[in-house]
C-alpha cells in the first residue's frame, strides 16, 4: 500500500515544494507527497527556476494550506523549518514525523547571481535529504 507524505513549511512556496517534487521523483509509485504551509505564499518563481534547470517542472504545483489535509492520515509528516516544527498542529494520526530545519532560500540576499546561487544550494541540500529519507524509509 502507498505510503501517504506531507511536507509542511511556513509558507508552502520554496522548501515543501521543493521537498514534494523530490519525494514524489525519488518515491516513484511508492507514496503520494503532499504539501502544505501553515500559511499559503503561492509558490515562488525562483523555486520553480531552479527545480527546473534539474529537469523537474514544478510550474503546476500549488501552495497548499494545512487546513486542507487534516482528513488525510498520513504516514509521515516532515518539517522542513522550525517555524512550521513549532506551529505544526495536532494531527490525529499515526505519522512517523521528520524535521529538518533547511535555510530559506526566499530570503536570499545579494545580486542575481548571488541569490541563484542561494536557491541552489538549498535544493542540493533538499534533495540528498528527501533521498535518503526515501531509501531508509520506503
Amino acid at each position: 500500500m502507498k505510503k501517504k507524505i506531507l511536507v509542511l513549511c511556513t509558507g508552502n512556496s520554496c522548501r515543501s515544494q521543493i521537498a514534494e517534487a523530490y519525494l514524489r521523483y525519488f518515491a516513484g509509485d511508492k507514496a503520494d507527497i503532499y504539501s502544505a504551509g501553515i500559511e499559503t505564499h503561492g509558490v515562488n518563481p525562483k523555486a520553480i527556476a531552479t527545480m527546473k534547470e534539474d529537469g523537474i517542472d514544478i510550474s503546476n504545483h500549488t501552495s497548499n494550506n494545512i487546513d486542507e489535509y487534516y482528513d488525510i492520515d498520513f504516514d509521515f509528516v516532515i518539517t522542513v523549518c522550525d517555524n512550521a516544527k513549532e506551529r505544526c498542529p495536532y494531527f490525529p494520526t499515526k505519522a512517523r514525523k521528520f524535521h529538518h530545519n533547511f535555510p530559506d532560500p526566499a530570503k536570499a540576499t545579494g545580486t542575481d547571481e548571488e541569490i541563484k546561487e542561494q536557491f541552489r544550494n538549498v535544493r542540493e541540500e533538499i534533495k540528498i535529504y528527501c533521498k535518503n529519507l526515501v531509501d531508509k524509509n520506503l
